[in-house]
């Protein structure tokens, strides 16, 4: 039989060294890094969803690239080699390909970056998909099971229905502290430094009743599992939110997501988040002194956001307030003022990085256009810790020591317990809000109210 590995290259990376030592050093920080860096390559899951039944698969995910690594691949004999890689972690992946080919093995590499930059992957790899993979996995199977696979096979050129396959959760052995999943893919925005939501295609939402049974499939291997949505923006599209809170609740499980502040003003979702097991949402704020294009209907004055935020929390959901650093208009002043305002702000997390001018974005046709991109720093640097680029007010340097300033004081011990106080009281009225319900639930079921019973 015909055996595909699927590699997707985890772990969270960071290039510079006193960052590195930072990351270390301060446990909020950590604790999230490792958090992302053990999510599970959900792409690559729904591709093995895919295998014809006469292909076996195994799944290896990988954080760093050495001998041992290839001998542990080499020694599942694979025909193809499945390759899933980020731009901070491409040039591993060029890397790995490389020595997978030397041995004769077929390699195949793909997601965002090798999207946006699918003749620089082509140079590294026997293949390239180009997009969502799924219109083509298929037909790249079948061309490496006859020895004439295709340089590029480009899934944007064959329209066609996602078919929400099953994800493969079974090859994670049940092991994992998160697993992820999406309702949609896509987002509705189009802010200039994103790049996932236009380069994989248009934004779709996904079938309450499939993303049940992938619920369903999860809870079996862990019976009240932690979930990470891995949707750019849950709740964006137009169907009513009940239909997933409705899935979610019946679950059992508990899980984080991403949303735009303006869920806060929406009483139909605010009702059913903490009832159906959210802990926390992801939520851009992105910058105090630049409004990114593309931001639509999320671009807002800061008050009105921190209002939503509270209402948020108040219906017993953390918020993770997330800020991009060194965008234009930035100086040292600016940045002094973001850390006076996260030290008292109400959020119950915080998420700081610098603005990365990743391939595929308009942030990075803009910054190529004025001749600002940093030629000397390579793909290895596109961390979302590391500069980049030249800042238009203050030069590289500032920014680097700024940003590593900010992150001493925002994770510090006392900023750091602060949230965490914040958190707790968020997570209480959470609990309490999902405890009503269930008794609600019982009372209209059974007629019988559980707190007085015996």
């Amino acid at each position: 039989m015909p055996h595909v590995t699927f590699v997707p290259l985890v772990g969270f990376r960071v290039r510079e060294a006193e960052m590195l030592e930072l990351g270390m050093s301060l446990p909020g920080l950590h604790d999230r890094a490792r958090a992302i860096g053990q999510l599970p390559a959900l792409g690559l899951l729904t591709l093995a969803g895919m295998l014809p039944h006469d292909w076996t698969c195994d799944y290896l995910p990988l954080d760093t690239i050495d001998q041992s690594a290839v001998d542990r691949i080499l020694s599942g004999h694979p025909d193809l080699v499945a390759i899933s890689a980020l731009t901070a972690s491409v040039l591993d992946a060029y890397r790995l390909s490389e020595k997978l080919r030397a041995t004769g093995v077929r390699t195949v590499i793909g997601g965002l970056h090798a999207t946006a930059m699918p003749d620089e992957a082509a140079r590294f790899c026997d293949a390239v998909v180009v997009g969502p993979a799924e219109p083509v996995w298929r037909e790249v199977l079948s061309d490496a099971r006859a020895g004439q696979l295709r340089t590029v096979y480009d899934a944007r050129k064959r329209p066609a229905p996602i078919a929400w396959t099953m994800p493969r959760f079974d090859l994670l052995n049940g092991d994992m502290a998160r697993y992820t999943l999406q309702t949609q893919r896509g987002c509705p925005l189009a802010c200039d430094f994103c790049a996932a939501s236009r380069l994989l295609g248009g934004f779709v939402e996904k079938p309450a009743a499939r993303f049940d049974e992938e619920l369903q499939a999860i809870a079996r291997l862990s019976p009240r599992p932690v979930i990470e949505l891995a949707d750019d923006n849950t709740f964006a599209g137009s169907r009513s939110p009940d239909e997933l809170f409705e899935v979610l609740e019946r679950s059992g499980a508990r899980y984080f997501t991403e949303a735009d502040w303006r869920i806060g003003e929406r009483p139909e979702v605010l009702a059913g988040l903490a009832r159906s097991g959210c802990l926390q949402v992801l939520m851009g704020v992105e910058s105090l002194v630049f409004r990114y294009p593309g931001m639509g209907q999320k671009q807002a004055e800061l008050d009105r956001v921190l209002a939503a935020v509270e209402r948020i929390q108040a219906a017993g959901v953390a918020v993770n307030g997330c800020f991009i650093l060194g965008a234009d208009g930035e100086t040292r002043t600016s940045i002094d003022r973001l850390v006076d305002f996260l030290l008292t702000s109400p959020f119950a997390d915080i998420q700081i990085t610098l603005q990365t001018p990743f391939p595929g974005t308009q942030l990075r046709r803009r910054l190529a256009e004025q001749g600002r991109l940093l030629n000397d720093r390579d793909w290895s640097h596109y961390t979302l810790f590391d500069v980049t680029y030249r800042p238009d007010r203050m030069p590289v340097e500032e920014l680097e020591q700024a940003f590593r300033d900010v992150l001493r004081a925002v994770f510090s011990d006392a900023a750091s317990q602060r949230r965490d106080r914040i958190r707790r009281e968020v997570w209480r009225k959470g609990h309490a809000l999902r405890s009503k319900s269930r008794c609600s639930k019982l009372v209209d079921e059974a007629g019988i109210h559980p707190c007085q019973s015996p």
